[in-house]
């Protein structure tokens, strides 16, 4: 053990160690007593019995409530995704302008929609579209998670698409603005693509974020998953395992998105590897030798 370990940790001597098996022991004793009054509250209430759990094997089940369930989640998530990637592509633009006005306003719309709960957007979406009634009532619900998720996870993606154009080697700007584009032109072509490519696996994580939050249109009737789980344990008398079975169905769905998401950044490294690896901007490029020009002899370069 090193010296800088023997300051980090120091080994618990016979005492301390006689300690921490007791404290062990208690914490175990601790939660399996918690465990053993859940499941006495649960066996009380029927929520075990294999009568609660038969409707999951159902064709009906499925059919009418979690498949559409299912849809209705990746249907609003894949709105949200594609409508706060184009806004918060548009953001990151506005955010990195030469106009400092832009800019302003830019940041401002970033920090407000990043601190404001997600949950709040959707129901002020919701109630003002239903007193309006611009929309008919059963795409108000829609409307309201697709709006709050948009606007909340597109100032969250601006700031991880910014955070990939600052990181892009300085070489990179330079070289665009040495060959006459303008900033923005430089950005636009160069920068952000770039970032893009770079961040493409933490953009596909948010993705599992934004799928996840459309459970909160359970509060505003949308019939997402959650939704679905509560009309079903509704009509069947099983709260409990209705909610069990959507927590996995959940679980697999975004572990799916996590997958997707490491097979995304692999595939990059792969790719990287077989191209010889990324070039540093600030090096120069190799000069090229100047081909011989006809008519003055073989020996003889042609002048630049």
């Amino acid at each position: 053990m090193s010296d800088t370990t023997r300051v980090l940790f120091d080994a618990p001597g016979p005492k301390a160690r006689v300690r921490y098996r007791i404290l062990a022991v208690i914490g175990v004793l601790l939660l399996v007593g918690l465990l053993y009054v859940v499941y006495g509250r649960l066996d009380e209430k029927e929520q075990l019995t294999a009568a609660r759990w038969d409707w999951v094997l159902t064709g009906s089940a499925w059919n009418n409530y979690l498949i559409p369930g299912i849809i209705d989640t990746l249907r609003a998530a894949a709105i949200a995704i594609v409508c706060a990637s184009v806004l918060a592509l548009a953001l990151a633009m506005a955010r990195m302008s030469d106009l400092a006005p832009l800019r302003w306003l830019a940041g401002i719309i970033v920090e407000f929609f990043r601190a404001v709960p997600v949950l709040i957007m959707m129901l002020f979406i919701f109630y003002f579209l239903s007193h309006r009634g611009w929309f008919p009532s059963d795409l108000n619900p829609l409307i309201g998670v697709v709006v709050g998720l948009t606007l909340y996870n597109s100032a969250v993606l601006c700031e991880v698409i910014r955070n990939g154009v600052t990181s892009l080697p300085a070489g990179q700007r330079e070289a665009g603005l040495s060959i006459g584009l303008t900033p923005s032109q430089v950005r636009r072509s160069i920068l952000i693509p770039q970032s893009l490519t770079a961040m493409l696996p933490t953009l596909v994580s948010q993705v599992i974020v934004i799928t996840k939050d459309t459970a909160l249109g359970y509060i505003i009737l949308y019939p997402e998953l959650l939704t679905r789980a509560r009309n079903i344990g509704s009509a069947e008398s099983a709260t409990l395992p209705a909610y069990v079975v959507v927590a996995v169905l959940f679980i697999l769905i975004n572990y799916a998105l996590s997958k997707l998401a490491e097979w995304i950044e692999n595939r990059q490294r792969k790719r990287n590897r077989s191209a010889g690896g990324v070039a540093d901007a600030n090096e120069p490029p190799p000069i090229a030798p100047i081909p011989a020009v006809g008519g003055l002899g073989g020996g003889t370069q042609g002048r630049v």
